[in-house]
């Protein structure tokens, strides 16, 4: 019959330290009748009796003494092991990887990174951003961003905000070759549009259109798959482009940037934080995850209000 034997063997152990079957089972927390059981298991399984039994006393036999000094090392072992791997889980100190897609996560990761390594100096970050979807378990992630459905089945997801998706250009473009007032205008305009680096694919413009969304194809006059060179390419006058609130919104604020066509603005997809297990997580990795979660969740940091967004449009003719 199958035993469990390191069920067994710690019974064994745990009743030659205590001197008692009962002790034995009361540290344990099982009955005595449990451990008398194991016992038994444990000796038939070895073909050789480990104990002199009577009903006042038990001690070792010859063979049950050589078996204790055989495992109670490898025992003791197993319990510092043990030990130290739930120390670990609270050591705020070791590896922290964490992925995200390439664009958009610089600017949402990066004030939490240095944040978070300022507090906990130990933490050793490795962050892979990258618009391809992870194999977590192969590349042993800890904390992944990503916007919309969870890159693998049981992670547990959390929202941060909604991604809003704004079309803007710098009023010196817009001095130049005049303001687009529709989407149909914007075939005359020099317009960017971001190229995927895992598939090469040509990334089309999602705008909202009589209360749904949709794709809209643009002939590019610029690609790129760095949304920071799309930014830089954008503030220079050169292009118009649809660029994520995070990235675009520091420059809408201050006018560098106005937004366009603002009624096809799009704003369903969430940028979400994943993870797995949150009792097996080493503490390094909880604090990571509760901070990005208080200092992203719905922060006006991350997303435009549609009065400033209305202000920001009114703004086209000021000066560059």
């Amino acid at each position: 019959m199958p035993i469990n034997e390191l069920r067994s063997i710690t019974t064994f152990i745990r009743t030659v330290e205590t001197g008692s079957l009962s002790k034995a089972a009361a540290v344990q927390q099982i009955s005595p009748q449990a451990a008398s059981k194991v016992l038994g298991q444990l000796e038939q399984h070895l073909g050789v009796r480990l104990f002199h039994r009577t009903t006042r006393s038990m001690s070792l036999t010859e063979e049950g003494q050589r078996f204790f000094e055989a495992v109670q090392p490898s025992l003791l072992g197993l319990q510092q092991a043990l030990n130290g791997a739930r120390q670990t889980r609270e050591d705020l100190a070791g590896p922290l990887r964490i992925v995200g897609p390439r664009s958009v996560s610089l600017a949402v990761i990066s004030p939490v990174l240095e944040e978070y390594c300022r507090l906990y100096p130990e933490v050793e970050p490795d962050i892979q951003l990258d618009d391809r979807r992870s194999n977590w378990v192969e590349e042993r992630v800890d904390v992944g961003f990503r916007l919309g459905s969870s890159p693998e089945e049981g992670l547990i997801a959390r929202p941060l905000f909604p991604m809003q998706m704004v079309i803007c250009a710098a009023p010196s473009y817009l001095r130049k070759h005049g303001t687009p007032r529709s989407l149909d205008e914007l075939t005359t305009h020099r317009c960017s549009a971001f190229r995927r680096s895992d598939n090469g694919r040509v990334v089309p413009w999602r705008v909202r259109v009589d209360g749904g969304e949709q794709e809209h194809p643009i002939h590019p006059a610029f690609c790129t798959n760095d949304e920071q060179l799309e930014l830089h390419a954008t503030l220079a006058g050169e292009i118009i482009a649809q660029i994520a609130v995070p990235t675009a919104i520091s420059m809408i604020r201050n006018g560098r940037l106005v937004p366009l066509l603002l009624e096809h603005m799009t704003d369903s997809y969430q940028m979400f934080i994943y993870y797995g297990s949150r009792q097996a997580q080493p503490a390094r990795v909880r604090r990571f995850i509760d901070l990005a979660v208080e200092r992203l969740g719905n922060s006006s940091d991350y997303v435009l209000s549609r009065d400033e967004l209305a202000a920001a449009a009114a703004n086209r003719h000021i000066a560059a």
